[in-house]
């Protein structure tokens, strides 16, 4: 499927029916849909910072940002050697950023962008495409700022698509495709809202879910 076929209306009609678009490569101008048999989700009351994490964000110098620049937190996500973010996808997710459906968690340090996440809306789940880290534990930070803020904003389901050890580590879970279904049916009709809590505060954000045992 190609950018002309794909609109950002039936990305959303895919999302809600529980499949996501993947490209092979970059250069591949063509998109899938993609419904794992076992999917990835980040159980929002399973999450808990660490206390290795808890000290690298007290350490202070990162300034969280939320929204401020979507497109270049895409692009770091699709800046490695092999990734699923074509042109066709990159647009799309541009498209709905600007009606206020895609959002992202940024970490900055000294007005450099270093590392950040990014996903999408609807009703209370998050469906998260991809994050990248240009330092050390950055990535793990904006998840954890991003965690924070789905839970402060009602959502109850966060789709991470596959679990990787990095997600694992992190209280990932990996579901049956008709549990996951289950749940994408319970967040859908909800209200949640991703604008809704204040300015990241690291303090407020440590006090919330740093893991103490």
């Amino acid at each position: 499927m190609e950018r002309g076929d794909l609109t950002p209306d039936l990305l959303l009609q895919a999302y809600a029916m529980g499949v996501f678009p993947m490209a092979e490569s970059r250069g591949d101008p063509n998109v899938f849909w993609v419904d794992p048999r076992r999917r990835g989700i980040l159980p929002l009351d399973g999450f808990r910072i660490s206390r290795s994490l808890a000290r690298r964000i007290r350490k202070g110098g990162l300034e969280v940002g939320i929204d401020r620049d979507f497109a270049a937190t895409v692009e770091g996500c699709a800046d490695r050697p092999e990734t699923w973010i074509n042109d066709t996808i990159f647009g799309l997710y541009l498209d709905l950023h600007t009606r206020g459906i895609a959002h992202s968690v940024e970490l900055w340090r000294d007005g450099r962008l270093v590392g950040g996440v990014y996903g999408v809306t609807l009703g209370a789940a998050f469906f998260g495409e991809s994050m990248f880290s240009r330092e050390t534990d950055a990535s793990k930070i904006a998840l954890a700022f991003l965690v924070d803020r789905l839970r402060q904003g009602g959502f109850t389901l966060f789709d991470t698509q596959f679990i990787t050890p990095h997600l694992r580590s992190l209280g990932g879970q990996e579901v049956q495709r008709a549990a996951y279904h289950r749940l994408l049916a319970d967040a859908l009709p909800r209200t949640a809202d991703f604008t809704a809590p204040d300015t990241p505060d690291v303090q407020a954000l440590l006090q919330r879910n740093t893991h103490t045992s």
